[in-house]
């Protein structure tokens, strides 16, 4: 028996490689393209995995004491084993100030040093005694854990007396934050004050941030290590929220305790881009499976000829796998290579923008980790390779494909129910039900696309044949022999603008829906930062103020036995000065009795959670301190405002930093209103970048295959056309039918994409707003305008010889 790698094999393969190099040039470029992508995201997961908090101020110490800045939800999904799922905290889990005793007595250790790390605030000029500078302060003792050494002057001695950072630029004689500088230290901008001033300024008595532990010369790290977490659970110390152990860290987990946002933004921006890669994946399928299978397709009377001379199926399919594996591995190796500047630009444009990814988290990319780019390049080749066992599997037996009508019909009915479920759920609930019903509506028309393609064409068959002359005869003629070939053209055209309207218009609508509810709410006539609403209430002609303090809170549920953590934003606001300065829309309940131990709930979440004022919601605080509080009222602007409202005195406690993001005031007669400002969701700024990225790219991707395939067909074509110049079809009629080609796949393509995506969309944006879509009419017709140009562009560009002039 002939095997695939025999002499026949490769013969077939060799020639009919160099016979058809212009119709490999469209899946070379997919595969090259597509790899590069896909390389990209690999590198950026492989970087985000070994990612950490920088370590700084903790660097000579070898362990760092301190609490549980993770929370932690076990629950047994139906059938399944029992599940956890962890949260990072944004606030500071603090330790009991015991634990330094304890500490210092451990064998091995030279000292334990305290560390508070607080906010010092430098009143200024401005309206209400607004603050003009902040800098973060500590104690001068904490500095050794660095070390931070002296370059002049001396230590602090009294509580008017500071050390500041070299990075700070004062000098010694100077005055800061009404404290005389005294000496000038290593490291970045920060002021050192005498241990006691520093617990008056840290505000938590009886309990500290963390105790850097310095070990006695010779002592290994893991012994250290060792001894300290046994002190630890012998002394059964625990932190001052949520009563968990306290934790012992060395290395990179030191980090951690210092930049309190790194860990969390780490996991956000994995969970990303592990779901960005996994719909590229589905894309990156649908494209190279529409294109290999359509230049295999187009030699489908080739493969004839080469079976009816002797050639075994086995061969021509072993052939075929030669050929494709061939332009592929060339492809995926140039797009390898450009994998790497295309993840170094993404990684420059995430560090380019101040605050998107937190100045502590490191994302390392060693050396080795660009081999992932090879594994990828081998998982792309593998996927091409595998289109053709299906492409070519039975050469010579086209079948009437009822199989793939019936999977096509079952995807849409599929893609129809997630779409259904994304309308009768909420929050990221609804977002991934909806993703899901997009791809899996693409997937449906991808299979189904024959039949789209002459079902569309059946309705305009009269129309072409009756107003579009003798080149409208021909295109509907042409249609209907080769409606496979019209429904692989219109499947990429189709998916660019599904994929298009979804990305685009589920950010515009809930970003209109936000700002329309931020601006019902804030009725405010004065906005000020740096001061607080005692201080404000102080100005002549105001009538109320509120501090509006901005944290998180994390919601423990469960989803059909799945236990799921939700990090959501949360204000605390003062009850008293809400009246003329926030109106969250309240429509059960009320405000009035928002107090310690209560809380108001946004409608989309009190009816998710199946809550109503008087009944109980059980939430962990920012510093991951449970509490079960009391529902108040339900509100519906919580787009604008978040999901939970509490009392400034409820939330204050459990912040790291408890001043007011901002003061709301009704101000006196004149004053103009106040710009609105809606809360946003936990990295929802490293989402947005990262997210229109990756868009923009596949975005890229799915042009690019509607080009490609154009292209593919078009090649395949010229026969065709030659053949209509020689029976007498001029070249102003070929010309005519290909743009009616045209016109017909931009048309079809674009109703059934926006069919294809308003449906997941329509259920979304019912489902978070209570409307329907929304899409600026900007973007709808930079869609259209891209889908035409590139529609004009494949269809014309392959045949532009075949339908030129003779003269």
């Amino acid at each position: 028996m002939s095997r695939p790698g025999n002499p026949a094999v490769r013969l077939l393969a060799a020639r009919s490689l160099r016979a058809h190099r212009k119709a490999w040039a469209a899946v070379f470029a997919a595969v090259a393209v597509t790899t590069a992508l896909l390389g990209a995201l690999a590198l950026a997961l492989g970087s985000t995995g070994l990612g950490h908090a920088r370590v700084e101020r903790y660097a000579a110490a070898p362990v760092v004491v301190a609490g549980d800045q993770e929370i932690r939800w076990t629950a047994t999904p139906w059938g399944g084993e029992p599940t956890t799922e962890t949260a990072g905290l944004t606030e500071r889990v603090r330790i009991p100030e015991a634990a330094v005793a304890v500490l210092r007595a451990v064998p091995g250790v030279r000292e334990a040093v305290p560390d508070d790390t607080f906010v010092v605030r430098e009143g200024g000029a401005g309206p209400a005694g607004a603050a003009t500078h902040a800098y973060t302060g500590r104690s001068w003792e904490a500095a050794r854990l660095a070390p931070y050494r002296l370059l002049d002057g001396r230590e602090p001695r009294s509580a008017g007396e500071t050390v500041v950072g070299a990075g700070l630029g004062a000098a010694v004689g100077d005055t800061v934050a009404g404290r005389r500088v005294v000496g000038v230290a290593e490291g970045p901008a920060a002021l050192y004050v005498t241990a006691g001033e520093a617990r008056r300024l840290a505000g938590h008595p009886g309990a500290v941030d963390a105790v850097g532990v310095l070990a006695e010369p010779g002592v290994p790290v893991d012994t250290l290590h060792a001894r300290v977490r046994a002190a630890l659970d012998a002394a059964g110390l625990e932190d001052t929220a949520a009563g968990q152990p306290l934790r012992a860290l060395t290395g990179d987990g030191r980090g951690g305790v210092e930049h309190l946002g790194a860990p969390p933004a780490r996991t956000e921006l994995l969970q990303l881009l592990a779901a960005v890669s996994g719909t590229l994946v589905l894309v990156a399928v649908l494209v190279l499976a529409s294109l290999v299978a359509q230049a295999l397709q187009q030699r489908a009377a080739e493969r004839e000829l080469l079976l009816s001379v002797g050639a075994t199926p086995r061969q021509v399919r072993g052939a075929a796998g030669r050929e494709v594996a061939r332009v592929a591995g060339a492809a995926a190796l140039l797009g390898a290579l450009a994998s790497v500047p295309v993840f170094l630009a993404l990684w420059s444009a995430l560090r380019a923008r101040t605050g998107v990814v937190p100045e502590g988290l490191e994302l390392p990319a060693p050396p080795w980790l660009f081999a992932a780019v090879l594994v990828v390049a081998a998982l792309v080749v593998g996927i091409t390779r595998l289109v053709v066992l299906f492409a070519a599997r039975r050469p010579g037996r086209a079948g009437k494909g009822g199989a793939r009508r019936v999977a096509g019909i079952v995807l849409l009915v599929l893609g129809a129910g997630s779409a259904g479920t994304a309308a009768i759920q909420g929050g990221d609930a609804a977002a991934a039900a909806a993703g899901a019903a997009t791809v899996t509506l693409v997937a449906g028309c991808a299979l189904l696309g024959p039949w789209i393609a002459r079902a569309a064409m059946t309705a305009l068959d009269g129309p072409f044949r009756w107003f579009g002359g003798a080149p409208g005869r021909l295109t509907a003629a042409g249609a209907a022999a080769h409606s496979r070939r019209l429904g692989a053209a219109l499947v990429p055209v189709v998916l660019v603008t599904s994929f298009a309207l979804v990305q685009l218009s589920a950010g515009a609508t809930m970003e209109r829906a936000a700002a329309a509810q931020a601006r019902a709410a804030t009725t405010a006539d004065l906005a000020l930062t740096g001061t607080t609403a005692e201080r404000v209430r102080e100005l002549p002609g105001v009538e109320a103020a509120t501090d509006v303090l901005r944290s998180t809170v994390v919601l423990a549920r469960t989803e059909a036995g799945t236990p799921r953590l939700d990090r959501l934003p949360v204000l605390g606001v003062d009850v008293d000065g809400l009246a003329g300065t926030l109106d969250p829309g309240v429509v059960a309940g009320d405000l009035a009795g928002l107090a310690a131990g209560t809380v108001a709930v946004g409608a989309d979440t009190a009816g998710s959670l199946g809550v109503k004022p008087g009944s109980t919601v059980e939430l962990r605080l920012g510093d991951g301190t449970p509490k079960r509080l009391r529902v108040v009222a339900v509100y519906e602007r919580s787009l604008a405002l978040g999901e939970f409202l509490l009392s400034k005195g409820e939330l204050a406690p459990h912040m790291s930093d408890p001043y007011p993001a901002r003061v709301l005031a009704a101000g006196p007669a004149g004053v103009s209103p106040v710009a609105p400002e809606a809360v946003t969701p936990p990295g929802a700024e490293l989402n947005g970048i990262v997210s229109g990225g990756i868009v923009a790219a596949i975005g890229g991707l799915t042009v690019l295959s509607v080009l490609s395939t154009l292209a593919l067909i078009g090649a395949g074509r010229r026969g065709e056309l030659g053949l209509l110049r020689q029976v007498g079809a001029s070249a102003g009629q070929l010309r005519r039918m290909l743009g009616l080609e045209a016109g017909f796949l931009t048309a079809t393509g674009l109703l059934v994409g926006l069919v294809v995506g308003a449906l997941p969309l329509t259920a979304f944006a019912w489902a978070l707003t209570g409307g329907l879509p929304y899409l600026p009419p900007a973007q709808a017709g930079a869609i259209a305008g891209v889908v035409l140009v590139t529609v004009v562009a494949g269809v014309f560009l392959p045949v532009f010889r075949a339908t030129a002039s003779r003269h």
